[in-house]
């Protein structure tokens, strides 16, 4: 049913983009009704407004926490047109009718990220503002309402095109978009004081981005997320579901690392990754791990891209590029590709959300991101034969990398440098096979190199066939019921093994 727009309540918080809607309003003789910021900003613009204090005929009151939480208000908007005894009790209390409302909550979120003073934030939980929301939206079948800024132009459009009246339709889908402002705005009022203790998970996101589609063609995606507050795109084609999925796991991997590091990916595991004094060296070595599946990979660094990395980092194709800054010169040589994605990282993965959430049957499993990197502290050695100073080091970098590498993953580095890698096999002793045939199709040499594992060895098989391959010192996190049969194989070999007690399952 047709309804013509008679009257609106207005009561919000920024002023911004309200001007032509109010002109609007005052063509199509609208009454407005307002509280007082609100109402000053109306009337400096010539236009009649009636206060909600005239109206309940009580001040604002207490700092401004009660302004519109009366019945004359509420009674206005929630009364039902078609029933005889609600126009009846309106009728006989002198309650305006009020067929619009516009709301713009305190910004409670904005002021969170302020990191402001408690007692500011709480008076930044809206209440009035919420309530009328609320209510509106509920008697969506009479009322229309507006629940955020960012339905400010659906409404202009909508009044111009039919001159002040909606339709049912209409007012459902205002009601629907004010239900999504008021259930997110809950939700990080309760993740404000919850801060993660509960065993109650709310989760709200706003504008959503509809992607290309999502993992394949006839799968939709959509991201919902703050893309820009963590990168900026310098340049190249839209960003897809499988370009976000690698990007996640190459700033997570990147953040582990202090030095310069530069390191290639490809379905979110790393196919090359090298630490260097410059990103042109770390580019080199990472390339030469798997100059094959670095074609159409993900290609992040820790350093400012200079001209003598870009040149060489140009010669082959690659979808999407991260690094903290490019030079010009850089610049200039990557966006000699129309369609390659650059981006330049604003915030670093350690700064980013440390919660993972993942859809499962009917509901989702929420755990804390793998924060844990292990150093030299952590390292116990196990071995009469104590690691050196290189294979330390060489240790604790293949460490970092197996962390980052789907289970069951097996890591082979050597000079700080990515050899080969087994990923998600189903067996341990599969991924090593796979990690030493990969090193010798790239003609490696793995004598002195180390080998990291992503959990404990169930048996003394992977260091046996390690051995054999020329490894010499190994990093586990240690816990099996056989340690002591492979720690025995390395004592009788002259490996060096140490453990963290720091699992790294990644599935």
């Amino acid at each position: 049913m047709s309804k013509k727009i008679n009257s609106a309540l207005i009561s919000v918080y920024h002023k911004d983009g309200l001007e032509e809607i109010l002109k609007l309003l005052n063509s199509l003789n609208v009454k407005l009704i307002s509280t007082g910021g609100t109402r000053d900003f109306i009337q400096s613009l010539g236009y009649e407004c009636e206060s909600v204090e005239d109206v309940t005929g009580y001040p604002s009151i207490l700092g401004g926490r009660v302004k519109t939480l009366h019945p004359k208000v509420f009674g206005g908007i929630l009364y039902r047109r078609d029933e005889e005894q609600d126009r009846k009790i309106i009728k006989s209390y002198d309650i305006p009718s009020i067929d619009l409302v516009i709301v713009d909550l305190y910004p409670f979120e904005e002021t969170v990220a302020t990191q402001a003073p408690e007692d500011e934030i709480i008076e930044k939980i809206d209440i009035g503002g919420i309530s009328l929301i609320r209510g509106a939206a509920k008697n969506f079948k009479d009322v229309i309402v507006v629940a955020s800024m960012k339905q400010y132009k659906p409404l202009l459009d909508l009044l111009k095109k039919k001159s002040g009246n909606t339709d049912i339709e209409d007012r459902r889908w205002f009601a629907k978009e004010a239900f999504a402002v008021s259930s997110g705005y809950d939700s990080a009022i309760f993740n404000y004081f919850d801060k993660g203790e509960s065993p109650v998970l709310r989760i709200s996101a706003d504008s959503g981005k509809t992607l290309r589609y999502g993992e394949n063609p006839h799968q939709k995606g959509v991201f919902y997320g703050n893309f820009n507050e963590i990168f900026e795109q310098l340049h190249g084609k839209e960003i897809s579901y499988n370009n976000l999925l690698d990007i996640d796991a190459a700033v997570s991997l990147i953040a582990d690392f202090d030095e310069t590091a530069l390191a290639i990916l490809k379905h979110n595991n790393a196919c090359g990754m090298a630490c260097r004094s410059t990103v042109k060296e770390a580019w080199d070595a990472a390339l030469a791990a798997d100059p094959i599946s670095a074609f159409g990979g993900i290609v992040v660094t820790n350093r400012q891209v200079d001209a003598d990395a870009a040149k060489v980092i140009n010669e082959i194709f690659f979808e999407v590029i991260i690094a903290p800054d490019y030079s010009q010169d850089a610049l200039n040589i990557l966006f000699q590709k129309k369609n390659r994605i650059i981006l330049k990282q604003k915030i670093t993965g350690k700064e980013a959300n440390n919660t993972q959430v993942r859809s499962a049957l009917n509901g989702f499993l929420v755990q804390d991101k793998d924060t844990s990197i292990q150093t030299r502290s952590d390292l116990t050695v196990v071995t009469a034969k104590v690691p050196t100073e290189k294979e330390t080091e060489d240790l604790l970098f293949a460490n970092i990398l197996v962390k980052h590498t789907k289970s069951n993953a097996i890591v082979l580095a050597k000079n700080k440098q990515l050899i080969a890698s087994g990923t998600g096999q189903t067996s341990r002793v599969d991924a090593l096979n796979q990690a030493i045939e990969k090193a010798g199709t790239f003609k490696f040499n793995l004598n002195g190199a180390v080998m990291a594992s992503d959990a404990f060895f169930p048996f003394p098989d992977c260091v046996e066939i390690a051995h054999k391959a020329g490894i010499t010192a190994v990093v586990q996190p240690g816990g099996s019921i056989k340690d002591a049969e492979s720690v025995a194989y390395c004592n009788e070999n002259g490996l060096a093994m140490v453990t963290t007690g720091i699992r790294h399952f990644k599935h």
